[in-house]
C-alpha cells in the first residue's frame, strides 16, 4: 500500500462517526460501507493529501484512485472523485476508456456516482464533447450506474446550458428505463437544462409525458414555473 493511501485512511479512521454512520444509510437502498464522516470533513482530507499526489505522474495517481476503490468505502470513492475533478486539466481523450471502466466496476450507489460524474465527468465532455456519443452508448448498459452515469455526467455543463441536444437524446434513450434510479437521473439532466433551455424542456416533457415515468417528469418540471408544471402534471384522459 502506497503510504500516502495509508495515511489517509488513517485520517478517515480517525474522523469516523458512528452516528454519522447510521444516518447515512438511510438515504440509500442498497447496503453501504462508509466510515461515517460528513462530506465537507472528507473534501478537505481529499485536498491536504493531493498536495502530497498531484505532482505525480498521472498514471501513477490513477493507481492510487483503483486503490481507494478497492476498499469499498464511500468516503474513499468521495477522495477519488475530488482528485479526479483535481486533475481534469490533465486529462486526456483516452483517459475515457479509464473512468468508464471504475464507474462500470466500482461505483455502487448513486452518491458515488453523482459524485464522481457531476465533476470530473462534467470536465471530462466539457473538454471532449466530441465525445459524449460514447454516453449514449452508456445507457444501453445492463449496470444501473452506467445508465445513471449517462445522464448525470452532463449535469454541470447542462445548468450553464451547453448540450442541450445531447440531453435531450440521453433522456430519449433513458426514457422508459424502469429503473428509478435512472428515472431520476435524466429526469435531473432535463431539469437543469431547463435553466436555460425551459421552453424546449417543456416541450420535450408535455410531448413524452404519457411514457415518461412519474418520477422523471417531476425531476424535469422542478424548476419550471407554476402554471407550466400545473400543465405538465395535468392528466390527460
Amino acid at each position: 500500500m502506497d503510504l500516502v493511501i495509508a495515511r489517509l485512511r488513517k485520517e478517515l479512521q480517525d474522523n469516523k462517526d458512528p452516528v454519522t454512520q447510521k444516518t447515512a444509510t438511510r438515504f440509500f437502498k442498497e447496503e453501504i460501507r462508509c466510515y461515517g464522516i460528513k462530506t465537507a470533513t472528507v473534501v478537505a482530507i481529499a485536498k491536504k493529501y493531493w498536495k502530497e499526489v498531484q505532482s505525480r505522474d498521472k498514471t501513477e495517481i490513477f493507481s492510487l484512485c483503483e486503490e481507494l476503490y478497492q476498499s469499498g468505502m464511500m468516503e474513499e470513492a468521495f477522495v477519488v472523485s475530488a482528485w479526479a475533478h483535481l486533475l481534469s486539466n490533465r486529462f486526456d481523450r483516452e483517459d475515457l476508456a479509464v473512468f468508464r471502466r471504475w464507474i462500470d466496476t466500482y461505483i455502487t450507489n448513486w452518491a458515488e456516482c453523482d459524485g464522481f460524474c457531476n465533476h470530473a465527468m462534467g470536465d471530462f465532455f466539457d473538454k471532449y464533447p466530441e465525445l459524449i456519443a460514447e454516453l449514449k452508448r452508456w445507457t444501453e448498459s445492463g449496470n444501473r450506474w452506467m445508465r445513471r452515469a449517462a445522464a448525470v455526467s452532463l449535469i454541470v455543463p447542462a445548468k450553464h446550458g451547453k448540450f442541450l441536444d445531447d440531453a435531450i437524446a440521453i433522456a430519449d434513450l433513458l426514457l422508459v428505463d424502469p429503473d428509478d434510479m435512472v428515472q431520476k437521473g435524466y429526469g435531473w439532466l432535463l431539469k437543469e437544462a431547463s435553466r436555460k433551455h425551459t421552453d424546449e424542456v417543456f416541450s420535450y416533457v408535455m410531448k413524452n409525458k404519457k411514457r415518461m415515468p412519474r418520477t422523471a417528469l417531476r425531476y424535469a418540471i422542478e424548476l419550471m414555473p407554476k402554471e407550466l408544471k400545473a400543465e405538465a402534471m395535468k392528466k390527460d384522459w
